[in-house]
């Protein structure tokens, strides 16, 4: 069966998944009394929690978006220049809203003209200003003016910003890059690397075993080397970008095999790839165990295994038998993907604007009641999406 497009069905059903459930993860973390087996593994725990495999599976799918957006353009007439230009708006985006929300984490309120959560909202909905796709009949100046705008208020807003602790208040800095900051490095590296390299599968397998060894290193001590040459990560995100280059990876294979009618043929060899990959993680163990905090080789080896298990199950699915009619009411999460992420923040600033009156009372927020909750939560979101897809979107 040849299955050639410039999407994957599979891939935005994935892409859904994984965002309906990083908003679940995501919302747990407010919650009490959550079973441990859903929560993140804590500092120094040699285990692997439902939500530990989360942000491995997004990284993942952002490569495997990779080589299909690639060679759309391709197809469209687009110069490499242009696409290199493409890669780096999109991850400067990334990085600097991920720069602005992981500094929301350290903002003081004591010294600051503002709240906290006020801030966020505003940064957040500047964000929408800047990145809003605006409808086509607007133009040039009128879409300008309202990023203009934007700009400006992220401007303010780092003005005004007070980090650190009332008596020693600090300005805005890379404390880490946030969830969207990693993804922007890892998209800028995998997908510039990609560009050079092409579909060449073993130069492909050796970049993602050299990220893979930035694990390696960090967890058996050699740091200091990471740390005296840190432009040998390419980007920044270290090891993380091994989960983007396996993505990277599983659709120039995948793809090729469909295109020479082997689709189903693929998925058993990506099937048989996925012990391989969580039997290596294991072996691994002894380097920091499974520890997303560490960033350890086998919490990557294994969570990409789990992630190509994944793929095998939905492009069986989804690409092979055609069914996608299942996964319709949580698509816009795969679509419309920036958007649906930014959503809770501006829903959760609004909450605590408005006071503990509006906030869910206990009882809601505890133990199976409280996870159901979070599912509700992560499901209410994604139909808002939906709602606002064709008026209020984001692209990058």
């Amino acid at each position: 069966m040849t299955l050639v497009s410039r999407r994957l069905a599979s891939i935005d059903a994935f892409r859904a998944i994984t965002m309906f459930f990083m908003i679940f993860v995501n919302d747990l973390v407010l919650d009490f009394g959550v079973p441990d087996w859903l929560e993140h593994a804590r500092e120094g725990e040699d285990r692997l929690g439902f939500a530990d495999t989360i942000f491995p599976a997004f990284l993942f799918i952002v490569g495997a978006s990779i080589p299909l957006a690639i060679r759309h353009g391709r197809e469209k007439g687009v110069s490499k220049q242009t696409t290199v230009v493409h890669i780096l708006r999109r991850s400067v985006a990334l990085l600097v809203m991920g720069f602005f929300l992981v500094n929301y984490e350290e903002y003081t309120t004591g010294p600051a003209w503002i709240s906290k959560f006020a801030w966020l909202l505003i940064v957040t909905v500047a964000f929408f200003f800047i990145w809003l796709v605006y409808p086509k009949e607007w133009p040039a100046w009128k879409k300008g003016i309202f990023r203009g705008l934007g700009i400006a208020v992220l401007a303010g807003m780092a003005w005004i910003y007070k980090g650190g602790s009332p008596e020693h208040p600090a300005w805005m800095q890379t404390h880490w890059w946030g969830i969207l900051g990693l993804i922007g490095w890892a998209y800028l590296t995998c997908a510039l690397l990609y560009l050079v390299m092409g579909d060449r599968l073993p130069l492909l397998g050796i970049v993602f075993l050299y990220f893979l060894g930035f694990s390696i290193a960090d967890c058996s001590g050699w740091r200091e080397i990471r740390h005296a040459l840190p432009y040998l990560s390419l980007g920044g995100s270290g090891g993380l970008s091994a989960f983007t280059m396996a993505g990277v990876m599983t659709t120039v294979f995948y793809r090729r095999m469909s295109e020479q009618a082997k689709a189903v043929k693929s998925l058993w060899i990506l099937a048989a790839w996925v012990p391989v990959l969580v039997a290596a993680g294991f072996l691994l163990r002894p380097l920091k165990g499974i520890s997303k905090l560490e960033v350890s080789p086998s919490w990557i080896l294994i969570c990409t295994g789990i992630s190509i298990a994944c793929v095998v199950v939905l492009a069986y699915i989804v690409d092979v038998q055609g069914k996608e009619r299942w996964y319709r009411l949580i698509r816009p999460a795969g679509t419309v993907t920036l958007t649906c992420y930014l959503l809770p923040d501006i829903h959760f600033a609004i909450i605590k604007l408005l006071g503990p009156a509006w906030q869910l009372p206990e009882v809601l927020r505890t133990g199976v009641i409280g996870v159901g909750k979070s599912l509700v939560f992560a499901f209410l979101i994604v139909l808002l999406t939906g709602v606002l897809e064709k008026k209020i979107r984001l692209s990058v």
